[in-house]
């Protein structure tokens, strides 16, 4: 049965896939960030009346702006894909993953295309508080959208409030509300979101870092740092706690994943949590590459237990565990799991022909051993290749470790660069200002690194044990799949040096001068006056 699947195709698919998501990821967790920076700046702007508070505001609207231009671009054309090269999926549960994407685009996106262009137009058209809650509304509405599409995403991972139909070969949604509140979706949403909002006070900082040392617009860079990093260091404390409730619900849910993040090949009480490692080449199964040991690591003791279940002295399955079974602890092996996956695929069938037939006896049959063995569903395409049940171990290891390393460097940055500020020593420190301006490419390294640990760790799954990836490709040609992989590759790379040549091009310029008042202020009332000086000090 796994013989008859084009794994060109499959490959070809997921990876044309994979490129339009982490484009489309380069700009939507900037936006999402700074859509709340942008209207707290706004918000100091209207409670002062300091026209520099709008200066900044607007300077680093412009830079919202443009990424949110291409993130939309590059969003519709994800959504599209699920139509062209994941048609099967999109059959199979439609019904429930299109509802979140079109909740998307009816209330959040419209929400946002509405209020954005007051945002960036509306300055001298209506009322300071009418434009500051624009501002906020586009904020929130840019979150409000990442909502959606991220409960998606998590059912995905944890397909709960469905129930599957086999006269259609549907699974329809029965429990919105379960959908929408799952665990994987409060902790999928909260995580994702509280990164994106460091990142985003990251990329402030770092900018606002090259304008000091090139001493411009200092009143500016240093009002735009104390605002990113206040921002950043709340949200990267609570990225932190969210992070942990992540783990817990992935250690519950999806324990191969868990168990791929750590590299744990053998289950164990106690479980240690690996600080650093460094993958072997060579596999410790000569049947399965993707079970690797280490050739150095160091540990903490225990844990990885404490991790997963708040409790120093718990059993953490490990990848042979899951595949072979461990009875003393409850866990499947995947061959039972492949045997009633199968038995699942072949009552469907079932029932099917005895539907045709008006064979009701048969049918009845078929439909008590599809529901007592749905759940497994998925596992009966593996009967030929257990193995590929197992993720890229060496990936999704790697992958979280940079993740987590760059998220708690991050923490502690933004608390040196506050404590920076109240000493008053922010525009001397050049070494801070460097570390600043190299935090932003490795901020991106880290909300990349989430996504490919999120996504590579639960393969082989499209659908958490009901669906494989190979099961869930449209029927084209592979080589029309390369054609237009190489074509989203160049239109996108373009799209990525244009948006960076635009950001280039307004840092260097810099804020526009003030327009506000009788008299325009110069460069040097604008860097140097007592008043912002104080400002800054306190």
């Amino acid at each position: 049965m796994i013989d008859s699947f084009d794994y060109s195709l499959i490959d070809w698919s997921r990876g044309q896939f994979a490129l339009t998501a982490m484009y489309h990821w380069i700009f939507v967790p900037l936006t999402l960030g700074l859509g709340f920076i942008i209207a707290i700046m706004e918000t100091i702007y209207v409670r002062t009346g300091d026209p520099e508070w709008k200066r900044i505001t607007k300077f680093w609207m412009t830079i919202f702006g443009i990424n949110f231009a291409i993130g939309v671009a590059t969003g519709i054309i994800l959504e599209f894909e699920f139509g062209t090269n994941w048609s099967n999926y999109s059959w199979f549960v439609g019904d429930i993953f299109g509802a979140p994407l079109a909740i998307e685009g009816i209330m959040a996106f419209f929400l946002e295309s509405t209020f954005i262009a007051i945002m960036f137009f509306g300055w001298t058209k209506v009322s300071k508080k009418m434009h500051l809650f624009s501002t906020w509304l586009v904020a929130f509405g840019a979150s409000l959208s990442a909502l959606w599409i991220l409960v998606a995403n998590a059912w995905m991972q944890m397909p709960v409030g469905m129930k599957f139909n086999p006269d259609t070969a549907r699974n329809e949604m029965v429990d919105f509300w379960e959908v929408l509140f799952s665990p994987m979706a409060i902790s999928k949403f909260t995580h994702t979101i509280s990164s994106s909002y460091t990142m985003a006070a990251i990329v402030v900082i770092g900018i606002s870092a090259w304008f000091l040392l090139k001493k411009r617009h200092l009143v500016f860079a240093k009002r735009s740092i104390v605002i990113a990093a206040v921002f950043g260091l709340v949200t990267s404390l609570f990225t932190i706690l969210t992070g942990d409730y992540s783990a817990k619900v992935i250690a519950k849910n999806q324990p191969m994943k868990f168990a791929a993040f750590e590299g744990l090949n053998v289950g164990q009480r106690g479980a240690p949590l690996v600080a650093i490692g460094i993958v072997s080449t060579t596999p410790e199964d000569p049947e399965n590459e993707n079970i690797k040991d280490f050739a150095f690591k160091i540990e903490i003791p225990n844990f990885l237990s404490y991790m997963a279940f708040s409790d120093f002295n718990a059993f953490i399955p490990g990848i042979k565990d899951l595949m072979e079974g461990n009875a003393e602890h409850g866990i499947m092996s995947a061959a039972e799991k492949i045997a009633r996956g199968k038995l699942a695929i072949d009552a469907l069938a079932e029932y099917k022909l005895a539907k045709e037939q008006g064979n009701d006896v048969k049918l009845t049959e078929a439909r008590e051993i599809l529901d007592k063995n749905f759940e497994y569903f998925g596992y009966g395409y593996f009967i030929d290749n257990p193995n590929k049940l197992v993720p890229s171990m060496p990936v999704t290891f790697y992958s979280f470790h940079i993740m987590v390393a760059l998220g708690m460097w991050f923490t502690m940055f933004f608390g040196i660069v506050l404590l920076l500020v109240y000493k008053s020593k922010i525009t001397g420190s050049k070494f801070w200002l460097v570390v600043s301006i190299i935090n932003v490419p490795l901020a991106y390294i880290a909300s990349q690194s989430g996504w490919v640990t999120a996504e590579m760790g639960r393969q082989p799954w499209v659908i958490q044990d009901l669906m494989p990836t190979m099961t869930a490709v449209s029927k084209l040609d592979a080589n029309a799949v390369i054609t237009t992989f190489i074509l989203f590759a160049i239109i996108f790379t373009s799209l990525l040096i244009a948006e960076l040549s635009i950001m280039f091009r307004t840092i260097k310029t810099g804020p526009k001068p003030l327009t506000e008042g009788k008299v325009p202020p110069t460069e040097e009332h604008i860097e140097g006056t007592a008043e912002n000086d104080k400002f800054i000090n306190q």
